[in-house]
């Protein structure tokens, strides 16, 4: 995009970060704008106008007008409008400024337009999407995005449009974007068995149909929430321990398939590694957490503060006997459950 310029005369121009920081020259920021020109406020709205004139953050008793606009510096000095910071949004933890992202895929030489937006069409699914004019393909912009941003702000999806949709005053129509085709390769008539099971657990997870050998679960909208579905239902499909990592290791239907066949291969079976006890050849002092938690009950006794009710209903085809099995194997295993506090010479101790 084309700079919009300079400060002019008696103006005062300032990029700075959600502290109120200046950014150095080519990282975005909020524009922030003060001088001998500054507006005193917005007629008769006072809540906007003390959201957007705010204090000078470097000089006492002036006020800046917050635009809301993203820009930078460039090296020459001239300022470049990247997006509006009301377009900022959070997905998984991440802060990500869309505009960034829509500057970033306007820097490709074959896209005349990009809107990136975040869409939620299955609910707590929140995604991002770049809606694209121009030429090239997915592949190529999805590369071209992660050479310059962190791979959390690159869109799972790219909906190649000929025009945007526009609203009554030239802006772009969010509101009437389509919703992103599913996007995969769609080579499964070439899967193996073990491919096929990949690429059908992918699909319940994902809401994508045709999935093929190449494709990157990453790539087609995965992520870490998103990978331990996956895990977890691929160990118990195969019957191997499936550590996360091998899935962001292997991340395509076809190297993830041959992970798991070496797996196989190995006889890598889901056992419980053993506990070894501990010698115990005298009564062991109490740890700390134990500590202040006996102190507790004895200043206050027979109180339930510490005390966590739960209830579950279950429903369907189970047998007590196993319930019973499973939770002996549990105590049996696992020594804090069966652990009490005793007192041995007025000491407390574990036993």
């Amino acid at each position: 995009t084309p700079p919009i310029g300079r400060p002019i005369a008696n103006v005062e121009v300032f990029v700075l970060d959600r502290n109120e920081q200046i950014v150095p020259v080519g990282i975005a920021g909020e524009l922030y704008i003060g001088g001998a020109g500054l507006a005193r406020g917005y007629l008769n709205r006072p809540e906007l106008t003390e959201e957007r004139f705010v204090p000078h953050p470097f000089k006492a008793g002036e006020r800046l007008y917050r635009t809301g606009d993203l820009v930078r510096y460039l090296p020459d000095g001239n300022l470049e409008f990247m997006g509006r910071i009301d377009h900022q949004v959070k997905i998984r933890g991440f802060r990500i400024e869309l505009g960034e992202i829509e500057a970033a895929l306007q820097e490709h030489p074959s896209i005349k337009e990009a809107v990136v937006l975040v869409r939620e069409d299955e609910p707590g699914d929140k995604r991002l999407v770049a809606y694209v004019v121009g030429g090239g393909s997915t592949p190529e912009w999805r590369e071209h995005l992660k050479a310059q941003l962190p791979s959390y702000m690159v869109p799972s999806h790219f909906v190649e449009m000929e025009t945007l949709p526009l609203t009554s005053n030239g802006k772009v129509d969010r509101k009437a974007l389509p919703i992103p085709e599913e996007q995969a390769s769609g080579e499964e008539n070439h899967l193996s068995p073990v491919e096929e099971l990949i690429a059908s657990v992918w699909s319940q997870v994902l809401g994508v149909s045709n999935i093929g050998a190449q494709d990157s679960f990453f790539e087609l909208g995965g992520h870490s929430l998103l990978a331990t579905q996956v895990v977890s239902r691929l160990q118990e499909a195969f019957q191997i321990e499936l550590p996360l990592r091998e899935l962001f290791e292997h991340s395509t239907v076809e190297t993830l398939a041959r992970r798991i066949g070496q797996l196989r291969q190995g006889d890598q079976k889901r056992e419980l590694p053993p506990l070894v006890p501990v010698e115990r050849g005298e009564a062991i002092p109490l740890s700390y957490a134990q500590q202040r938690l006996w102190f507790i009950d004895r200043f206050t006794p027979n109180s339930a503060l510490y005390n966590i009710p739960a209830v579950w209903r279950l429903t369907g085809d189970w047998a007590i006997e196993s319930l019973e099995k499973g939770w002996n194997q549990l105590l049996e295993r696992h020594e804090s459950l069966r652990t009490v506090i005793q007192e041995i010479d007025d000491q407390p101790v574990q036993q």
